[in-house]
């Protein structure tokens, strides 16, 4: 059993990078296990040694943290799925399997909360009833002994103060991490949230508030998120976050929504986006920028599995568990270097496999 972790802040302060692993909702979508549309997180309570073998698996890539899989399991959203009953027990499972592998990998616990879909500017009514949800969220996370809560997915300014807010009045002093997801709304000419407020500038707003680190995650690749992240860093002080999807999102198709199918031209959100997927060397790509641009709390988003997270931690310096099976090429039949291998195919007819 590890002996006690160092804090989110303390890694922070020391100029480490975190690495979170994130993407549960299409891993098990992808594997039959939780419906496109609502995507209410229902595989926690059906099948549940199977989100702790994705936690497990996500450790063993590299991750730092152990993301609860409580994304979409607020009121609002689990209502959808007819299981406002079992919000509880959605929760605290997710985050009770959750503490326990951070305890097992010596890795950080991470309670989540997140977008509603229901929020209304200038309606006090409609923020209360989205701080209550907040609330309730965080208050189990705190009791599942989180080490720090994220709240993401933010396309409103407005909504992630109100996670802000709520983190601060219910976390019992817990490190809150706010990401926007920014899809492609400005105003006069600049990247603005959809309530209206320059992203930037909100930014700073929650610096104000006592967020500890922010960032973007969601909604847009690394191509087209990297470039926002460096304007983002000259307003705010405090540790950024970049959480891309994993997909290539370009600059007339700027986020994953609207991606389209290069051959058909029609839309691949959601069940036909495996066509515009990151090959491991945009995610080593990835690495490099943050690196370079020196963003401290790093990870994926929809689209990541272990793979990707690896290849995210080795382009950071890293050997992991997950590493002893990295890709070795010098022992291929066909594009291996090594001696003992049959040379019909390494220098003879293998050329055929590649003309």
């Amino acid at each position: 059993m590890p002996g006690k972790v160092k804090g989110l802040m303390e890694r922070l302060r020391d100029g480490e990078t975190v690495v979170i692993a994130e993407g549960y909702l299409f891993i098990f979508e992808k594997r039959g296990y939780l419906k496109a549309g609502h995507f209410v997180p229902e595989v926690v309570v059906e099948y549940p040694e199977l989100v702790r073998l994705q936690y497990q698996e996500f450790a063993r890539a590299g991750s730092d943290v152990v993301l609860a899989f409580t994304y979409y399991a607020n009121r609002e959203k689990v209502k959808l799925a007819g299981r406002e009953h079992e919000i509880e027990k959605i929760n605290r499972t997710a985050l009770r399997m959750a503490r326990e592998v951070a305890d097992e990998t010596g890795t950080l616990m991470a309670g989540n909360i997140c977008n509603t879909n229901i929020f209304v500017p200038n309606d006090p009514e409609n923020h209360a009833k989205i701080k209550g949800f907040f609330k309730e969220q965080i208050e189990w996370a705190v009791a599942e002994k989180a080490d720090f809560i994220l709240g993401e997915t933010f396309s409103d300014y407005g909504e992630a103060m109100i996670a802000l807010e709520a983190i601060k009045e219910y976390g019992k002093g817990l490190p809150a991490v706010i990401n926007y997801a920014w899809h492609k709304r400005e105003v006069n000419g600049r990247p603005a949230t959809l309530d209206g407020v320059d992203l930037c500038e909100a930014f700073q707003k929650l610096e104000a508030a006592g967020a500890d680190v922010l960032g973007l995650n969601c909604a847009r690749g690394p191509a087209t998120m990297m470039p926002l992240m460096k304007e983002i860093k000259t307003y705010v002080k405090v540790p950024l976050a970049a959480i891309p999807v994993t997909y290539r999102t370009t600059e007339k198709e700027p986020n994953f929504q609207s991606l389209t199918d290069p051959i058909s031209g029609v839309r691949l959100f959601q069940q036909d986006l495996d066509a515009a997927l990151c090959s491991r060397t945009d995610i080593v790509d990835f690495g490099k920028s943050c690196k370079e641009l020196g963003i401290q709390f790093v990870g994926l988003c929809c689209g990541n599995d272990s793979h990707y997270t690896r290849t995210l931690c080795e382009t950071l310096g890293r050997t992991v568990p997950a590493s002893r099976y990295s890709v070795d090429m010098s022992k291929h039949y066909v594009f291996g270097t090594q001696s003992n291998l049959c040379s019909r195919y390494t220098k003879g007819e293998g050329k055929q496999f590649t003309a």
